[in-house]
């Protein structure tokens, strides 16, 4: 499915209502009508930007079903440049999910993983993780479900300030968090020392050949416990320290992909 790019200009059409979510428009032109909350209420939003306003608790928190109905009247990608003209916006295509991903996922599109997550709405909309508080406790304490929480962690956030805190205590912080350049700082020495060790009575094309027939079996190994002993969700137990030790071990990665600190974040199957 490819949806078009349209440009900001587009959304003051005064004959269409469009609305956007994020950097996703919709045509609701069809709906406002039989708005149960009243055609006004859209028509105050026209050309505008409703994530907010959905996701009010004092107004009105709209339910999950009220964002399923909004997937159908989906029609592009919001721009964030001006194009030329129309027909460059017209010639542009998005590649674009299936709706039932775009609503499990949150995403339409890669550079959706670039859009800044609204900490604030995001929690009183999934009343999952409150992203301005360490984030571990919150999983052993929060009294998820196995369902829920695979649901959740599956949907990916963008931290907007950095990287994420992770751990309970300031102090074991610097030890949740992995720099690129600590992994050859860590395991460069061993790596020669291992290298040379192994290649005591042996010519240099063989030690050559065992040196990168290791690296080729290990990078297999690796790549198929992140794609697969990873995610054998359906035998996850039901229980906090087991969602906890997913969490940290892997589910991390999938609800902050774009940390560059928290571990596994970078993972092979990437």
């Amino acid at each position: 499915m490819s949806l078009p790019v349209i440009s900001p200009e587009e959304l003051s059409d005064s004959k269409r209502c469009f609305v956007t979510l994020k950097n996703r428009v919709y045509d609701v032109t069809q709906f406002v009508p039989d708005h149960p909350g009243g055609a006004d209420l859209i028509l105050n939003y026209r050309g505008k930007d409703v994530s907010e306003m959905m996701s009010d608790i004092t107004s009105h928190e709209h339910s999950e079903s009220a964002y399923e109905m909004l997937e159908e009247y989906l029609i592009g990608i919001l721009s964030t440049s001006k194009p030329s003209s129309l027909a460059d916006t017209e010639s542009t295509l998005v590649d674009s999910k299936d709706p039932k991903e775009i609503y499990a996922t949150g995403l339409t599109c890669e550079e959706d993983l670039n859009v800044p997550t609204d900490i604030n709405n995001d929690f009183a909309k999934h009343k999952f993780l409150d992203l301005s508080r360490p984030l571990l406790p919150q999983v052993f304490n929060g009294g998820f479900t196995k369902e829920f929480y695979l649901q959740q962690v599956h949907r990916p956030r963008h931290y907007p300030y950095g990287s994420a805190r992770l751990m309970p205590y300031l102090w074991m912080e610097p030890f949740s968090k992995t720099p690129w350049w600590v992994i050859p700082t860590l395991w460069g020495p061993c790596v020669a020392y291992g290298t040379w060790f192994a290649s005591q009575g042996l010519s240099l094309p063989v030690t050559i050949l065992f040196w990168l027939t290791g690296l080729f079996l290990w990078t297999l190994v690796e790549y198929g416990l992140h794609r697969f002993l990873f995610h054998v969700d359906q035998y996850l137990p039901d229980n906090k320290y087991f969602l906890t030790l997913h969490f940290l071990l892997h589910g991390v990665h999938h609800y902050l992909p774009t940390d560059k600190y928290i571990p596994f974040s970078l993972s092979a199957e990437s």
